[in-house]
């Protein structure tokens, strides 16, 4: 049996293919085998025994990837014992890396995925220095099933919420963040004396500044998330001094200084579907993904709210109500977040060769009342099945009342 559902061959054929990588192929057919793409095209020859996935009236897109949120590492925002994404107490946490907290029978995972969002990013939360992320798919029965890359990228806090870690300011928690990195550099240099404890103490543990070592030779991504114009330039500024690999998240008001972002050649993680002012981004606005593109950055859409994962369409959706090109969009939750994370080669477009996470569509992905027809992960169908639909189908026809 097992031999058998890995040689599986799955066609899908007759539907409006978007892969991305390339204009849309009308009538076109997706032949996937052992859970990878291997054909995309309208000649494409379709082996005897395959199973036939009629698309006919239908989109296929590659799955959504997910910059945002916290999928495997939380339920219930309010019940401490279901939160598995953050270390307490800890501002600085840079060896903390989540992905042996990821539960894979986690009930959000089904209710993402089933709205095609097939690849997310888990975090980790806190105050300051938060840990490492890592990129998972949205399939799989263990930890090592389901995580694609680890680390992904070193995620730092930069808003408002930092202000803790660095005395009650933000310059504080910048030159914090400056210390840890400035010891990083001396500890790589001077660890044997620091071992024998013949240097100065330093403002992190070995391990923390251990892990940082990737970050510093641009291995690994520093993820700043910063809202506010200045807080945005400030991870600029540090990631020149100390020549690092920068990914913005949340850049509220990034369309301030878009030109800058895009000079420095940083991608920006943003929600298109905020527009409510607070203090730490008084500027936000719908179109702040539209005129990031505009301007030439690299932007990835994302949706933070973890337990509303699936939402992430919507963010794209509304991306383009507010100007973004519909293809850029497309992009901005497929190839682009794949590139982003370094995982282009495998990831993000309909293409031979790449890890069939594969979605069939009633109609535009991005419209409310499109329907998913079909989700592929790896090449293995997944059931369209989830708790609330499973509740709807409970409680759908109830018992009269006397």
């Amino acid at each position: 049996m097992i031999a058998i559902l890995l040689a599986q061959t799955i066609a899908i054929t007759g539907g409006t293919v978007y892969p991305v990588s390339g204009p849309k192929i009308d009538h076109a057919t997706v032949l996937i085998r052992d859970g990878r793409i291997v054909a995309v095209g309208t000649n494409v020859a379709v082996p005897a025994g395959a199973t036939r996935i009629d698309a006919a009236g239908t989109w296929v897109t590659p799955g959504l990837i997910d910059g945002g949120g916290q999928l495997g590492l939380t339920e219930i925002g309010a019940v401490q014992g279901t939160n598995d994404g953050g270390l307490r107490d800890s501002a600085v946490a840079a060896s903390f890396n989540v992905s042996e907290g990821l539960n894979p029978a986690s009930v959000l995972i089904p209710v993402t995925r089933i709205e095609g969002v097939t690849t997310a990013l888990a975090a980790p939360s806190g105050n300051f220095l938060r840990g490492q992320a890592v990129l998972i798919d949205l399939d799989g029965r263990t930890i090592e099933a389901m995580v694609i890359k680890s680390p992904v990228g070193m995620v730092v806090n930069l808003n408002e919420n930092s202000k803790g870690a660095g005395g009650g300011s933000r310059a504080g928690a910048a030159a914090r963040l400056r210390r840890v990195l400035t010891d990083a550099r001396i500890y790589a240099q001077r660890r044997n004396d620091f071992q024998r404890a013949q240097i100065q103490p330093l403002s992190a543990s070995a391990a923390d500044l251990e892990a940082l070592q990737p970050v510093l030779r641009g291995e690994v991504p520093l993820i700043a998330v910063a809202n506010r114009q200045s807080d945005i330039a400030t991870a600029l500024r540090i990631a020149r001094e100390f020549r690092l690999r920068l990914i913005l998240a949340g850049a509220a008001e990034g369309w301030q200084i878009a030109d800058q972002i895009a000079a420095a050649g940083v991608p920006v993680m943003v929600q298109a579907m905020d527009n409510v002012p607070t203090y730490d981004g008084l500027g936000i606005r719908y179109e702040n993904a539209a005129l990031l593109a505009k301007a030439g950055v690299k932007v990835v859409l994302m949706e933070t709210d973890t337990h509303n994962s699936r939402n992430l369409r919507q963010q794209a959706g509304n991306a383009v109500s507010y100007g973004m090109a519909w293809e850029q969009a497309l992009r901005s939750v497929t190839l682009t977040t794949a590139e982003v994370f370094g995982v282009a080669d495998r990831y993000g477009s309909l293409e031979p060769g790449k890890v069939a996470n594969v979605v069939v569509w009633s109609g535009d992905p991005f419209e409310f009342a499109t329907g998913v027809e079909h989700v592929y992960i790896r090449g293995r169908e997944i059931p369209l099945r989830s708790r609330q639909t499973e509740l709807l189908e409970r409680y759908k026809t109830l018992p009269p009342r006397y």
